[in-house]
């Protein structure tokens, strides 16, 4: 029996972070009051649109990988139980949590947390990933790191 968990699926699960974030980062455009903040999640925007097609070229060419398991789809299981249990992906904790993201000190807040989740997923998949594609994940968790940390020293002004 196969894994029921495809290595396609991490893709297209990173490719759903990024859009989310991308849409996200639009969203907060419209929120903010001044040009700073609107210029810096605009580009932050521009920035998961990279990593999405990054994710797409990556799975355009993907081999079939199964990491070593303990039991037959361990780590599919562990990666859809990522999946569904983290905020990145449950729409009505999103839905819930945007509600109160009415300003820029508070989508700040909000895109750290998901940057920072984001982050944790790409850190997991590398497993999942054959020791080629290792270079291209790093790539994206420093942008996001990078994300991080621009959202966090600019908090700062609004805090």
């Amino acid at each position: 029996m196969g894994s029921l968990f495809e290595a396609s699926d991490i893709f297209e699960i990173a490719m759903r972070i990024e859009e989310n974030g991308s849409n996200f980062y639009r969203y907060a455009v419209q929120l903010a009051k001044d040009e700073e903040a609107k210029k810096m999640f605009s580009h932050l925007a521009e920035e998961e649109d990279k990593h999405k097609a990054i994710f797409k070229g990556m799975l355009s060419k993907i081999e079939t990988h199964y990491p070593p398991e303990n039991y037959p789809d361990e780590y599919g299981a562990y990666l859809r139980d990522y999946a569904d249990n983290n905020l990145i992906f449950k729409k009505e904790a999103l839905d819930k949590e945007l509600i109160r993201v009415t300003d820029t000190l508070a989508a700040i807040d909000f895109a750290i947390r998901r940057e920072l989740d984001s982050i944790l997923y790409y850190h997991e998949i590398k497993g999942f990933l054959p020791a080629g594609e290792h270079g291209s994940i790093e790539e994206i968790i420093n942008e996001e790191r990078r994300h991080f940390n621009l959202l966090s020293q600019i908090r700062q002004k609004y805090a």
